[in-house]
């Protein structure tokens, strides 16, 4: 995939050619320079939002520099995942971690940032004391717990990973758990509708997904079994931790193709690509992989710069997907302490961070710029999805694209 063909499909999948007609007290505002600006993308740019969880509560040890974390942030993502792994929110049976979650998701809400929770029902960071049940009460928890979460987050967190890598989990072995105990028992399908029945009766508007790292034939098998019994998915979930070297645009179009076959929004729920040593070939479960030290290079960050901008590449020329979401936005905590982040150990933006930067903000984004109006009040532009605002003297007016293709709007500036 050459990169004018892949700017090109980014183009017709992400942008539309708009005429927008602009009025003032019900005359079209004719012959008039006005201010454009995109104020937020319609595709979701995503990152996790567990490093910032002491920014959002106030809890930071060093203020300062969470503020300047929270800031580079949000000069990337749109879009945040926080953390929902039943053993550390609720260690204690009864005893939920609710507030500082809360406290994170309205942060990023009040910010225009959407959230999901991540995961609902996972074999692994279960709880423990399931174990301490039989396998009827560990179902019967497990859907209270699916309900008490989506029920009470409704309006903050209105997106979840339901049910997270459903292919192993029932011949997971390395250690016992109440969440293989179950699947085990009862089968793959029948888990997966449980925990999407209980997820959709609370919240029957949010938009529920199937995630896995299992990019094999076996997750199109669960996915095609689980959708002819009726099971209402919303998204798929396909995981791209790449800690053993870039997939490259051929793998990953013939895995676009492979899934989006089914119809349904894709969303790359967690990629990861590495500014250092890539993991060897052989090693089969990425936790097996411990170093003493695994330093960020010079030479791997110009390498991860150029595997992010063709990895996005590949994936916003894509129309099935509708969002990317990146494993960590900083090394310091990073999973399995990879140099996988955009920013340094030491606070400071790898190459990879400004080449994303400049995709997500100028090319794949519409920079304030000042246009005039024609004779008519018309205003045309090429624009990428999402909201904008036009300005023009004391008078605003807001207005979105939403479909690729053309847009014929009409948008009146409102009175100060």
């Amino acid at each position: 995939m050459t990169e004018t063909f892949s700017d090109d499909r980014i183009r017709q999948h992400r942008s539309a050619d708009a005429r927008v007609t602009i009025t003032l007290d019900g005359e079209p505002l004719a012959g008039r320079e006005v201010r454009l600006e995109q104020t937020r993308h319609r595709f979701l740019f995503g990152c996790t939002g567990f490093e910032l969880m002491d920014h959002a509560n106030g809890t930071a040890a060093d203020p300062a520099a969470e503020a300047r974390n929270a800031e580079l942030w949000e000069g990337l993502f749109n879009f945040a995942t926080l953390p929902f792994y039943w053993g550390r929110f609720e260690p204690e049976r009864g005893k939920p971690a609710t507030e500082p979650l809360r406290k994170a998701a309205q942060w990023f809400t009040d910010r225009g940032h959407p959230v999901k929770g991540h995961p609902l029902a996972w074999h692994t960071v279960s709880a423990d004391w399931l174990l301490d049940l039989d396998n009827e009460e560990i179902a019967r928890v497990q859907v209270e717990r699916i309900k008490r979460e989506v029920g009470e987050f409704a309006g903050v967190i209105d997106m979840w990973d339901v049910i997270n890598e459903v292919v192993i989990m029932p011949i997971f072995d390395k250690y016992d758990n109440g969440i293989t105990r179950i699947c085990r028992d009862i089968g793959r399908i029948p888990m997966v509708r449980m925990v999407f029945d209980a997820a959709r009766e609370a919240g029957p508007n949010a938009t529920l997904l199937l995630n896995d790292f299992d990019m094999s034939a076996a997750y199109e098998c669960l996915i095609e079994g689980v959708l002819e019994a009726g099971v209402k998915i919303d998204a798929l979930g396909l995981q791209s931790h790449m800690h053993q070297g870039y997939w490259g645009e051929e793998k990953t179009e013939a895995i676009l193709d492979r899934f989006s076959r089914y119809g349904l929004p894709i969303h790359f729920t967690e990629t990861t690509i590495l500014s250092g040593e890539v993991m060897p070939p052989e090693i089969e479960d990425l936790n097996d992989h411990v170093v003493d030290s695994w330093p960020s290079t010079p030479e791997g960050e110009a390498r991860q710069a150029d595997e992010i901008e063709r990895h996005y590449r590949t994936l916003l020329a894509h129309p099935s997907v509708e969002a990317v979401t990146y494993w960590g936005m900083f090394d310091k905590g990073m999973w399995l302490g990879a140099p996988g982040g955009f920013v340094r150990t030491d606070g400071t933006p790898k190459p990879s961070y400004d080449r994303l930067h400049h995709l997500v903000n100028e090319e794949w984004g519409t920079p304030v710029t000042t246009l005039a109006t024609d004779d008519e009040g018309r205003l045309h532009f090429n624009g990428f999805l999402g909201d904008y605002r036009i300005t023009c003297a004391d008078r605003d007016a807001a207005f979105s694209l939403d479909e690729a293709g053309t847009a014929d709007l009409t948008v009146a500036l409102d009175r100060p």
